[in-house]
């Protein structure tokens, strides 16, 4: 590498207004040091205030018992709500919007319990080919238990032109050629793949356009990318927690319920004694009073020690402010392109399946190797970087602004270059 490309990162790294937060999160050890890791896309790394916020509960719990549920500064009754600020913030919401609660796929299937309601030849639910299996399985699985074929009503969409991502007016067409057979457009915010940012506002009001919702998933959206779901009129979305939000492994999940359909206690939905009046819930009558926001969706206490996880990232996110990250993702993503470009051994072996432009991608590079197969992913492993493997031959690289550097993305370039060589 050379070494005026390593001098342009220092300056970078010195000018980097975000770097002290680099200090906040624990790195794995290897070969004597901390590692490269650039696989927060797939499991974040780990606040050093997690153990305080966790034992903080665990603490309760010995000393209080079930009283931990209405005592001290953050009751477990109502502790879902400690969340809903910075949420709210992060995705562009009302906190009457969003709620930490269950795993991301629970979620989906809750959402569309309401939002996927097969009506006469409204059937058909559109997504993207190769869709991650968290999406695929639900949407299927939700079309067949509504009584309707899954092999003629999940349309499956690609890239018609031999591209390696979707054009947003690919995606438009399609809904329009759907028209009114479309019931649901589900999205992911972040094509876990190819890394491609899509256009929520453009897809959102394409299926409105013909009359069908429109909802995302975010697992690789929230805390990489701001979003404004309020505003672009989103019907619904969900998300996990433990990848760019940091929560752990299996932290708890998110929904977005737009306030127009959480204000409608008349809609369907699968119900959950959590989802009712909170003032009269302990009564125990079992009374329907659905709660008319997205906490309404709700089906029971929340998980105290995977939400308390939760919350130590979100505390920094809430400091450091998404579009302050956002505007250094940018420019970490661009310059790891860019050291790639500038090596002749890099670019005769290396694709790049991320679209180009900054508008189009979050914190992701995924590089297909066109010559090389796993063994420079383990070259990679061996020295020190911590990536993602992807069959067939694709490495997920995800330079992350809260906790990864320039000089980050130099060394790994440096080790991806010699794992090419090496492999000859």
């Amino acid at each position: 590498m050379k070494e005026e490309i390593l001098k342009k990162a220092q300056k970078l790294d010195a000018e980097d207004t975000l770097a002290s937060f680099r200090s906040k999160f624990y790195f794995p050890q290897k070969n004597g040091g901390d590692c490269i890791y650039l696989c927060g896309n797939s499991l974040g790394l780990q606040p050093n205030t997690t153990s305080q916020y966790v034992n903080a509960e665990l603490e309760k719990w010995q000393k209080h018992g079930v009283e931990g549920h209405f005592t001290g500064a953050k009751p477990w009754v109502s502790y879902h709500k400690n969340s809903k600020s910075v949420l709210a913030k992060i995705l562009g919401a009302k906190e009457d919007e969003v709620v930490a609660m269950n795993n991301l796929t629970t979620n989906l299937h809750l959402a569309m319990a309401s939002f996927y309601r097969p009506n006469g030849k409204r059937t058909k639910i559109l997504i993207e080919r190769g869709a991650f299996p968290s999406d695929f399985y639900a949407v299927h699985s939700r079309i067949k238990v509504s009584g309707q074929d899954p092999d003629k009503n999940l349309i499956e969409l690609e890239p018609t032109d031999g591209s390696d991502y979707l054009s947003t007016a690919e995606i438009t067409a399609k809904i329009e050629e759907l028209s009114d057979e479309l019931a649901l457009v589900m999205f992911p915010g972040v094509q876990y793949y190819t890394g491609q940012l899509f256009d929520i506002d453009a897809i959102t009001k394409a299926a409105h356009k013909v009359g069908a919702y429109a909802g995302f998933d975010l697992a690789h959206a929230a805390g990489n990318v701001p979003m404004q779901l309020h505003d672009t009129n989103v019907d619904f979305a969900v998300w996990c927690t433990y990848k760019y939000l940091n929560s752990g492994p299996g932290g708890v999940g998110g929904l977005f319920i737009h306030e127009k359909h959480g204000q409608n206690i008349e809609m369907p939905r699968l119900s959950g004694w959590w989802g009712h009046d909170s003032e009269s819930r302990f009564k125990m009558k079992n009374q329907i009073n659905p709660i008319p926001t997205v906490d309404g969706w709700q089906l029971s206490n929340v998980n105290i020690l995977s939400h308390a996880s939760h919350l130590a990232s979100l505390d920094i996110f809430d400091q450091a402010g998404i579009e302050n990250l956002r505007a250094k993702s940018i420019k970490l993503t661009d310059f790891m392109e860019s050291v790639i470009n500038s090596s002749e051994v890099l670019t005769k072996n290396i694709k790049v399946l991320t679209p180009g432009s900054s508008n189009e991608r979050g914190a992701q590079l995924s590089l297909y190797l066109i010559n090389h197969g796993k063994s420079v992913f383990e070259f990679l492993l061996d020295n020190g970087a911590i990536l993602d493997w992807r069959e067939p031959n694709v490495i997920r690289v995800a330079p992350v602004p809260l906790y990864n550097s320039f000089t980050d993305v130099v060394n790994f370039v440096s080790i991806l270059e010699k794992a090419i060589i090496n492999e000859g």
